[in-house]
């Protein structure tokens, strides 16, 4: 469909944003300028849509908007020149016209230079008039057409300016994010080599197992699929931890929703943790479904499980409880250790990336930190509470 003169005029005044705003002091003053040049008390730059006439800057009266077909400017805005005219009232154009006749204004002396933009849109005028009839001499002319050029030159800038001014803020905020998707991969790195290491362990712990019943005289078909299946599921699990924190550390990545069953989910994490919780006596209550992420949610009971495990007192094994219980406005998660447990002073800190309470106890203080940003995400909130008789209470509440 072909787009019409005055769909097109449209849509370039539409461009400079000057319609609704107020009245800008670089086009008043140059239609002062144009008023004083001509020796006239009047003077506007006029835009025509293409149904009204919006005067956007004046000089000697108010601004004001009118219907296009009262517009003296609309009636000569085909034209290729400026037109000049000592007296409208004696112009067969204009005579009749309700800026001439008195019923909106007086105007004797008519001049009107057209404003074209550089794709040769003629989107309105500049116009100078008086109540008195006149003439304008050859410089006043020229002045005047040097004027309305003018007039396109500003809004252009203005238009420019604006354009520059977004490009440099999407600039600005492409540059924002890739440094917030650098802190994320970085982060997430530390994150992929501490989390893997416990289901590592237990893979290695199956093959081990494999290739010891492979080298043994009496094979056992039951055990080689049972360890062979083990070993497959860590691996699968490590990978979709993997896939998972890739996808969330991309430029614009979101943590997945879904519906997360905690009982598999702390079943797979005691299967990740086999080394780590040899020994140790877990007891698993029951546990909700809830919303979010399953592979980030899996990295959380995973870090919390294993700290447990790690943190149990000289000479003990480890005693851990992990429950859950449905609130009124979501679900609370509690890992309970009686280990050595985290001094009051120390319960916000060692949520710090590399921040540790134990300095005797073997780690890099990511796991928390780790924990502490996934629950973030989830909109959730995290803290230690003392174990009675002795511990950590590690609760999680997240929001339906």
């Amino acid at each position: 469909m072909s787009v019409t003169s005055d769909e097109k005029r449209v849509l370039e005044i539409d461009r400079y944003h000057v319609l609704l705003a107020p009245p800008r002091a670089d086009l008043v003053a140059l239609v002062e300028v144009a008023a004083q040049v001509a020796q006239v008390p009047l003077a506007t730059i006029n835009l025509i849509t293409d149904t009204e006439q919006h005067q956007i800057a004046t000089a000697g009266f108010d601004a004001s908007i009118c219907a296009r077909e009262d517009s003296m400017c609309n009636l000569v805005l085909h034209e290729k020149e400026p037109v000049i005219v000592p007296d409208a009232s004696q112009d067969p154009r204009f005579k009749d016209n309700p800026f001439v006749t008195g019923e909106i204004g007086d105007v004797r002396f008519y001049a009107t230079h057209q404003l074209r933009t550089p794709g040769g849109i003629v989107i309105g005028t500049l116009c100078v008039f008086d109540t008195e009839p006149r003439d304008l001499g050859d410089d006043q002319e020229q002045a005047l057409l040097t004027l309305a050029d003018r007039v396109v030159d500003l809004l252009e800038l203005e238009l420019r300016t604006r354009e520059l001014t977004s490009a440099v803020a999407e600039l600005g905020a492409a540059h924002a994010e890739l440094e917030r998707s650098n802190q994320v991969l970085t982060a997430f790195a530390g994150q992929v080599a501490h989390d893997l290491r416990n289901p590592l362990s237990a893979v290695r712990m199956s093959l081990d197992l494999l290739q010891e019943q492979v080298e043994s005289p009496d094979l056992d078909a039951e055990t080689l699929a049972y360890v062979a299946t083990r070993a497959t599921s860590g691996a699968e699990r490590m990978q979709s931890l993997i896939d998972d924190l890739l996808a969330y550390a991309r430029v614009g990545g979101q943590m997945g929703r879904g519906e997360v069953d905690l009982e598999a989910v702390v079943a797979d994490v005691r299967a990740d943790l086999a080394v780590a919780l040899e020994g140790a006596e877990v007891t698993v209550g029951p546990l909700p479904t809830v919303t979010g992420d399953e592979v980030q949610l899996r990295a959380v009971l995973q870090n919390l499980v294993a700290n447990s495990a790690k943190f149990a007192a000289p000479g003990e094994r480890a005693r851990i409880e992990v429950c859950g219980t449905t609130t009124a406005h979501g679900w609370r998660l509690e890992v309970i250790d009686h280990g050595l447990g985290v001094p009051e002073a120390d319960r916000g800190r060692v949520f710090l990336p590399l921040a540790r309470a134990h300095e005797t106890v073997e780690g890099h203080g990511i796991g928390l930190a780790t924990v502490r940003r996934i629950i973030d995400a989830h909109h959730g909130r995290i803290g230690i509470d003392e174990t009675p008789g002795g511990g950590a209470t590690v609760w999680i509440e997240l929001p339906r």
